[in-house]
C-alpha cells in the first residue's frame, strides 16, 4: 500500500496511505485499516478516530479531496492504529434542507458500513457525550472477528419442511420466569434452543436485532407514568450491526461473536436463523435535527425526498429509503450478503416489502430493479426471501409481489381463516383456497404453494389467545389514545371481555385456539407461528405492543405450565405435519399429480359454498405413492355453525385423529376407528380422520 505520510500521536505511530474505494466500511488489508465512505455532495470529510472507552478523539484526519478521492467515495489507509480502534467522520457541506444536505460538522457521524457501535451496551441506558461530543452520538467499531465456525453453513432446508417460529430476543427470555443465565439476550436464546426442538420448530424469524434506539420514543404510559420505548426495534440505524445490549457482553463489539454463537448453536439443532430486517426507512426520521449517519453524508441518495425538500413518508416512520437507487440498492445487497457469509443466517424476512418496488418518487415500479436483483444474486440463492408484501401508503401486493423466488406472509390467510373460524358468512370459498396453498394467488404468478407464509398472530396484533378474548384493541397504555393499532381484527370474545372465570367462554376459546392451530399446520404453504401462542401468551388486549418493555410483551414462562395441554397439542400437530408430506406439498403441480382433492357438505359431494355457508369438508386422496407420507386419505371436518352437523364419510377404513371438541386429548394418541357412515361434528370443531397405508405406526 503507497504511504504518503508518517506522523505520531500520543504513542501511536501512523502510517498513513491513499487508500482504496472499495470495500466500503472500514477493513484490514495488509497491515493497516482502510476506511471508505460514500458521499456525493459533501465538500469535505474529515475521519475521526478515538481510542476504545476514551474520549475525545485522539486524532481527526482531513481527506485529501484528490488524493483520498475515487468518485463520490472518500478513502484512507492507516497503519498502527491502536487495537479495538473507533471511528466516525465529519460531513462538510451546505446544512440546506430543501436540497437535500443536512451537512452539520459538529456532529461525528457513524459509518453505514459499521459492523459494531460502541455504547448502547445496556438495555434503556442513554449514552451521553460532553462537549462538542454530547448526545446521542455512537461510535463506530473496527471488528476483526476470529470466530470459529467450523464447519458451519447455512441449513438451506427447503419451504416445505419449514416451521417457522416468530419472536423477539429481548421479549422470549428477559422475565425472571424464563429459568435462564442471560436474560434477554442472544445467549438467552441459545438457552432455549433445546425447547424449541422439542416444539419441532424448524426456522426461528428474529424481530430486528439490527442496532436501533429503543429510547426514541418519547411518550410515557399514562397509566404508570413511565417511560415507553421502541420496544419491537423497527427503526433500524446501523444495518450490519447487530444491537449491543442484546448481547451478554456488548462492548468492543462482542456482540458479533455473540450473534454468530447464536447461529452456530442453532445450526446444531437443525433450526435455521430468519432476519426481520428494516429496508423501508431507518431511525433518523425526518426531523432536521437528527442526523446519526446516513442523512449527514449523503441524505439525498439514501432517502425519498420531494422537491421542497419534504421527506417522503410511505413507511408511516417519518422517512422512506431510497432502495432503487444504484448506491442503496448496492448497500442493501451488500448488507443482506454480510448476513449471509459472516454470520451465516438463512433468511430475511423484509418489513414493509412493497418500499422496495417504488422508485425515488414513490412511483411503482413493474419491474422494481432492488427486487430482482436480491432475487437472483447469486451469493443469496440458497436464502429464504419474505416480504411483507404491502406499506403504510396503501400499496398491497399479496398474491402479485414483484419478484420470482419471493416467499409473502399472506395477510389474505390470516384474515380469511380468522372470519371463517370466527362464524362469518360468505367465506368458505375463500378459506378452502388458503387451506390449500392459496392458488387463487400464486398460481398466476408462476410461485408454488410454500411461498405462501401461512401466519394466523404476529407481533404485529393479537396473540393467539388474545384473539379469542377481545373483541376489540386495548392500547390505552401506548400514550396515543387507542388510536394506534389495527382496527379490523376479527376476534371475539365469545361473551367476555377479556379474562373470565366463565367455564362456559373459556371453553370455546379453548376450542377456538386448537382450531387456529390445526387449520395453521394442516394447509398447504409454509407454516409460521408467534412465539408464545403454543402456551396461550396474552397481551392483555393490546394489539400493538411496539413501545411495551414490560410483563404485556415479555413471554411468562409460568403460562407453560398453566398450559401444558395447549403445548402439548401444537406440539403433536407440528409433529403430524412433519410426518406426512400429503399436507406440505411442494408445488401446484405436485398437488395435481398425487392427490385427488374434493369437496363436501353434510352429504358426500355436495359441498355448500352458499353465502350462509359456514362449514365444509375436504378429502385429501393419495392417487399415488408420495414418499415421506404415511396417509391413504385425510377427511377434514370443519363446522362453524352454532348446531351439530351430521358429515357423511367416504369409503375406506378410517380412522380419527384430531377431535377440537375433546377438552382432553383432542389430538388422540390412539386413534379410534370409526365405523359409522356418518359422524358428529359439534358446533366450532374440527374433525380430522385418516385413513393410513398399512398397519398402524
Amino acid at each position: 500500500m503507497f504511504i504518503y505520510q508518517e506522523i505520531q500521536v500520543k504513542d501511536y505511530y501512523l502510517k498513513i496511505g491513499r487508500g482504496k474505494p472499495l470495500p466500503l466500511g472500514a477493513n484490514f488489508i495488509e497491515n493497516g485499516i482502510n476506511f471508505s465512505v460514500y458521499s456525493s455532495l459533501a465538500e469535505r470529510i474529515h475521519l475521526v478516530l478515538f481510542e476504545s472507552g476514551k474520549e475525545p478523539p485522539f486524532i481527526e484526519i482531513e481527506l485529501d479531496p484528490v488524493l483520498n478521492k475515487t468518485g463520490h467515495i472518500w478513502h484512507i489507509y492507516i497503519e498502527g492504529l491502536p487495537g479495538n480502534v473507533k471511528y466516525g467522520y465529519r460531513a462538510f457541506g451546505e446544512f440546506n434542507p430543501k436540497e437535500g444536505k443536512f451537512f452539520n460538522p459538529k456532529k461525528v457521524l457513524f459509518d453505514p458500513y459499521s459492523l459494531a457501535l460502541s455504547g448502547g451496551a445496556e438495555w434503556g441506558k442513554r449514552f451521553k457525550r460532553k462537549g462538542n461530543y454530547y448526545g446521542y452520538q455512537r461510535r463506530s467499531f473496527v471488528v476483526k472477528s476470529n470466530f470459529d465456525w467450523q464447519d458451519d453453513r447455512q441449513l438451506a432446508r427447503c419451504y416445505a419442511d419449514t416451521i417457522i417460529y416468530e419472536t423477539h430476543v429481548r421479549g422470549f427470555t428477559i422475565h425472571p420466569s424464563s429459568g435462564v443465565k442471560s436474560r434477554g439476550t442472544f445467549k438467552g436464546l441459545i438457552e432455549k434452543l433445546p425447547y424449541l426442538k422439542e416444539l419441532g420448530i424448524t426456522a426461528i424469524e428474529l424481530m430486528p436485532i439490527m442496532e436501533f434506539d429503543e429510547l426514541e420514543n418519547i411518550n410515557k404510559n399514562p397509566k404508570t407514568g413511565e417511560r415507553l420505548y421502541n420496544y419491537w426495534g423497527y427503526s433500524t440505524l446501523a444495518f450490519f450491526a447487530p444491537k449491543a445490549s442484546y448481547a451478554e457482553s456488548g462492548i468492543r463489539g462482542g456482540q458479533v461473536d455473540e450473534f454468530k454463537l447464536l447461529v452456530k448453536k442453532a445450526h446444531e439443532y437443525g433450526i435455521e436463523i430468519i432476519l426481520d430486517v428494516v429496508f423501508n426507512h431507518t431511525g433518523e426520521g425526518a426531523s432536521p435535527e437528527v442526523i446519526y449517519s446516513f442523512k449527514g453524508l449523503d441524505a439525498k441518495t439514501y432517502y425519498m425526498i420531494d422537491d421542497n425538500g419534504n421527506f417522503l413518508n410511505f413507511s408511516g416512520c417519518g422517512n422512506t429509503v431510497n432502495s432503487n437507487h444504484p448506491v442503496v440498492r448496492n448497500f442493501i445487497i451488500d448488507v443482506l450478503r454480510y448476513w449471509v457469509t459472516e454470520m451465516h443466517v438463512d433468511g430475511f424476512r423484509f418489513d414493509l416489502a412493497s418500499i422496495l418496488s417504488r422508485d425515488e418518487k414513490g412511483n411503482v415500479l413493474p419491474n422494481p430493479p432492488v427486487i430482482e436483483q436480491i432475487s437472483k444474486d447469486p451469493v443469496l440463492s440458497k436464502t429464504k426471501i419474505i416480504a411483507e408484501a404491502w406499506d403504510a401508503a396503501g400499496l398491497y401486493q399479496v398474491g402479485n409481489f414483484p419478484g420470482e423466488r419471493w416467499a409473502e406472509w399472506n395477510g389474505k390467510f390470516r384474515d380469511d381463516v380468522r372470519r371463517f373460524v370466527k362464524g362469518d358468512y360468505g367465506v368458505v370459498r375463500d378459506f378452502v383456497n388458503r387451506l390449500l396453498g392459496s392458488p387463487d394467488l400464486y398460481k398466476p404468478s408462476g410461485r408454488e404453494p410454500v411461498h405462501s407464509i401461512n401466519f394466523i398472530t404476529a407481533h404485529d396484533g393479537f396473540t393467539l389467545w388474545d384473539l379469542v378474548s377481545y373483541n376489540d384493541k386495548h392500547n390505552w397504555e401506548n400514550g396515543e389514545e387507542n388510536r394506534d393499532g389495527d382496527n379490523n381484527n376479527n376476534s371475539f370474545n365469545y361473551g367476555v371481555e377479556g379474562e373470565t372465570d366463565d367455564t362456559k367462554v373459556l371453553k370455546i376459546r379453548k376450542r377456538q385456539v386448537k382450531n387456529f392451530m390445526t387449520i395453521l399446520f394442516l394447509s398447504q404453504g409454509t407454516p409460521m407461528m408467534l412465539g408464545g401462542d403454543e402456551f396461550l401468551r396474552t397481551q392483555k388486549g393490546n394489539n400493538n405492543a411496539y413501545c411495551q418493555d414490560n410483563e404485556i410483551s415479555w413471554y411468562n414462562w409460568e403460562f407453560l405450565e398453566k398450559n401444558r395441554w395447549f403445548f402439548e397439542f401444537v406440539k403433536k400437530l407440528i409433529h403430524f405435519r412433519k410426518e406426512n408430506r400429503i399436507f406440505k406439498m411442494k408445488t401446484y403441480k405436485e398437488i395435481e399429480n398425487y392427490l385427488d382433492i374434493s369437496f363436501h357438505g353434510i352429504k358426500l359431494n355436495k359441498p355448500d359454498f352458499s353465502y350462509f355457508s359456514r362449514s365444509i369438508a375436504v378429502l385429501l386422496k393419495e392417487k399415488k405413492d408420495i414418499k415421506g407420507n404415511n396417509l391413504k386419505q385425510v377427511f377434514m371436518i370443519f363446522n362453524f355453525w352454532e348446531k351439530d352437523l351430521f358429515f357423511e364419510i367416504p369409503e375406506g377404513e378410517f380412522f380419527l385423529k384430531i377431535d377440537t371438541y375433546r377438552e382432553d386429548n383432542s389430538f388422540l394418541d390412539k386413534e379410534e376407528k370409526v365405523y359409522t357412515k356418518k359422524i358428529k361434528v359439534e358446533p366450532y370443531t374440527i374433525k380430522v380422520l385418516i385413513e393410513k397405508k398399512g398397519r398402524y405406526i
